[in-house]
This record gives C-alpha cells, structure tokens and sequence, in this order.
C-alpha cells in the first residue's frame, strides 16, 4: 500500500460497477457454502444418518456463537497488514480456512453418524458430536477472520456517495449464489436415489464438500485480486498512517466505546434483525398447520421470500437510497416489515395460500429494502482507523440477532400455543411481535446520529493515541 499515487487522493481510481460485481464473487461464494451446511450437512445429519434434529441444528450453529471474534479479526486488519494489505490477506487466509474445516466437519460427521449406527449414544458418540462441534466452532472463526476485512475493505475503497450501490450488487450475488449452490448440489447429488446406500451418499457428498469449496476458493481470489491496492482510501483517510500496529484490541474498543451511538446503533441492528428473522423458525410449519400445504409446497414458500429480498436489495442502492438517503430508507424499509408482518397475519385468517405466497413476497422485497440499507448506514459508521473493529461489532450484533430470532419465534409460537385455542392465533403472535420490535427499531433509529458519531470517533481515536483514555 506504498504507492505514490496514495499521496494524492483526488488521483484515486472510483470503483466502478464491473469491480462491484467482481468484489459480489466472494459473496456468492459465501451463499453456496451456508447451502452446504446449513442445507446438505443438515439434511445429512438428520435424514441420512439418523442424528437427532435438536443435535443436529445445534453443533452447526455453534458457527454463530464464535461471532465476538469478528470484532478482534476487524482489530487485526486494521492493525496487522499481510502482505502489505490490510484486508485482503485475511481474506484468503479465512476463505482457506472455513472451506477447509466445513470438509472436516463432515467427515466428523461421517463418524459420528457411524458410531451412532454401531454403538447408540455411547462415549464414542458424544466425543464425536464434540468434534463436529469444535469443527464449527473453527469454521464460525475461520468465517469471521475472512467476512469481517471482506465487509472494512468495501468501506476502505468506496466512498459516501457510491457505497449503497456497492451493497446492492454485492449482497444481491448472495442471494445469486445460494441459487447457483442450490442447482450445483442438485447436479452432483443426482444420482442419489431417496434409499441410496450410505456409502454411495458418503462419496457423492464428499465430492460435493471438494468442487464447491475449491470453487469458493477461487471466487474469493477472483473478486480481491488488486482490488485493495487501485482503490483502498485506507492510508489517505487514517490519521494513523505508517502507525497501524498501535491499534491494539483495548485501544480500537475504547473508541469503540467512546461514542453513545455505537450503543444506540448497536442496539437498533440488534432489534431490528431479531424482528426481521423471528417468522424463519415459523415459516414452514405456517403453511402446514395453518393452510394445510404439503412438505413439497413449504419448502417453495422460502423463494417468494428469497425473490423478493433479491428484488428488493438490488433496487436500494440504485433506486431508493439515491432519492431517500440511507436513514430514511431503512426507516421505510422497517415500516413496510411491519405491514408485510399484518399482512401475513392476514393470509392466515383468510386461508389462502396464494396472499400467503404474495404476502411473502412483498416481506422479501421490503425485508432486501431494509437490508440493503441497514448495511449501506452501518458502513458509514466506522472510523478509517478502526474500520474492521467496528464492522465487526455490527456483524456481531447481526450474528447475534439471528441466533435470537430462531429461539425467540420458537418460544413465542410455544406460547401462543398455550394461549389461545386456534392456531392460527398462535402464529399471528410471532408476526405481532415482529411488527411491535419494528416500530421500537424505528424509534432507535431516530436517534442514530451518523455526524455525532463521527465526530466522537475522531476525538476519540485523537484521546486514545496520545494516552488520555488509559
């Protein structure tokens, strides 16, 4: 990051849109591999190998729970260049590594499945459940050390202005790419009839788990390769140029601290993906408990929600940030949540399965609206120096989210049940809740102050590099 074209920051290259699609690469290659695990591993564990589902679903989202490294890998590339790059080594090095490890995992999986079948739940068995657990729990680190400088590097080479446009191509080849996973895995796997041998479903899988990391590997070198050296405004907007390895983990988390509105935002992004994600644990057995659909009509409700959000985030960054701003659309895009939210409480008075499909896609394109823009205004918060710590708070908050929203739509749907006697009334009090935590996320965001922010970051960042806040 040495070249003299840095000293003069109007000669910086703008990132244009075929680099935005490059850059998207590496998303794509993030959707194929959560299809892997979160689809095929899944399913494997529960159908093929006879594991029980609470197990199942439970060694896999230890991933989630590694999410409070983000924040010290962000400290890391803000600090440690590799290479002489601050973001792209972690990159590679991360991509290598969680590709890896998802292979080890399942052939964790292999032999838990296996000492499952010979023995019962022996202590065989349960050191095996702890090994495919530990494998996720690296494959979650592995994730965040390459995801958390993925997400600084897209604040370190855009700019105010063409950050939102950014987003949208970048987090719609997400979607692009758990579409691509989907039709990959259905090509390899073809052959696999439904009482398919388990060692004819063993090779078929473990080749599945070698062509598509490897094509993820390559995807994640395709989309950074130079990206970072032509346009990273890293150098020319840090006030710590030359100083990066002062940034230690207890100097960038106490300008982490130092604002009020990293609270607040924090708290917002928190709220606002618990209510967004809350119907997942419920969308599915909605349509078969209440609108009597089968397995195989269910399982289609996930693309009306996948188009939509698909729809929606590629049309934010181009169409409604640009006449909005960034506050404003997540605001619409929290209100529109909320109504889709009504609207599926609707469907389910009225029976109907296709307002449910409708409803559903107009949550989709409102739920891309609002993610589209929640990121856009979460990039915007960060200071240059610390830029990876932050996003690494906020993808925590996010990690953190998720995992919330799967229990707490389970547990309330389990009291809406014990509630009331019809069970259309028991959903309809998920997607309450859902509209009453968006209108408390509208509330906080009204008091999100991107200038304020800003502002305390930089005295902050000033107060910690000359030892006041020691």
């Amino acid at each position: 990051m040495e070249t003299t074209d840095r000293l003069e920051p109007p000669s910086l290259p703008r990132i244009n849109l075929l680099t935005m699609f490059r850059l998207g690469l590496f998303q794509m290659g993030l959707g194929m591999m959560s299809l892997l695990t979160l689809g095929v591993l899944n399913r494997v564990m529960i159908s093929e190998l006879k594991v029980p589902a609470l197990i199942a679903a439970g060694t896999i989202a230890v991933h989630q729970f590694m999410s409070p490294a983000r924040v010290w890998f962000g400290q890391l590339s803000d600090a440690k260049p590799i290479g002489g790059t601050h973001r792209t080594g972690y990159v590679w090095l991360g991509t290598v590594l969680f590709t890896a490890t998802a292979f080890l995992a399942l052939q964790a999986t292999w032999q838990l499945g296996s000492r499952l079948e010979a023995t019962g739940w022996s202590l065989q068995t349960y050191a095996w459940t702890g090994v495919v657990g530990l494998m996720f729990a690296l494959y979650g680190m592995a994730l965040g050390a390459s995801s958390t400088p993925f997400a600084a590097l897209l604040v370190d080479i855009s700019d105010e202005d063409n950050r939102s446009k950014l987003v949208s191509v970048v987090w719609s080849l997400l979607m692009v790419g758990i579409i691509i996973g989907a039709i990959l895995t259905s090509i390899l796997l073809k052959q696999l009839g439904i009482d398919a041998p388990i060692d004819r479903v063993q090779a078929s899988i473990d080749r599945l788990f070698i062509i598509i990391p490897a094509i993820v590997i390559a995807l994640s070198v395709i989309a950074t390769w130079g990206v970072e050296r032509k346009y990273s405004r890293y150098s020319t907007r840090s006030t710590l140029t030359e100083r990066e390895d002062q940034i230690t983990l207890g100097r960038a988390l106490r300008v982490l601290t130092a604002s009020r509105q990293t609270g607040i935002f924090f708290t917002f992004l928190l709220v606002m993906s618990v209510s967004l994600f809350m119907q997942d644990a419920v969308l599915e057995p909605y349509g078969g408990q209440v609108f009597a659909m089968p397995i195989s009509e269910t399982a289609q409700l996930n693309a009306f929600f996948g188009m939509g959000t698909l729809l929606g985030i590629a049309a934010t960054g181009f169409l409604i940030i640009p006449r909005l701003g960034k506050k404003k659309t997540v605001k619409y895009g929290c209100i529109g949540v909320a109504v889709c939210c009504g609207l599926l409480m609707a469907a389910g008075f009225t029976g109907e399965a296709a307002m449910l499909k409708n409803a559903l896609l107009l949550f989709g394109m409102c739920s891309g609206v609002l993610t589209a823009g929640a990121i856009s205004l979460m990039l915007d918060l960060t200071a240059a120096e610390t830029a990876g710590t932050f996003i690494g708070a906020w993808g925590l908050a996010q990690a953190m989210a998720r995992g919330l929203a799967t229990v707490f739509g389970g547990a309330v749907l389990d009291a809406g049940k014990a509630i009331f006697p019809q069970l259309v009334l028991a959903y309809s009090l998920v997607f309450a809740v859902q509209i009453l935590g968006m209108l408390v996320a509208v509330w906080l965001l009204r008091q999100v102050n991107i200038k304020e922010f800003q502002d305390n970051a930089k005295a902050a960042i000033a107060a910690v590099m000359a030892g006041e806040l020691d």
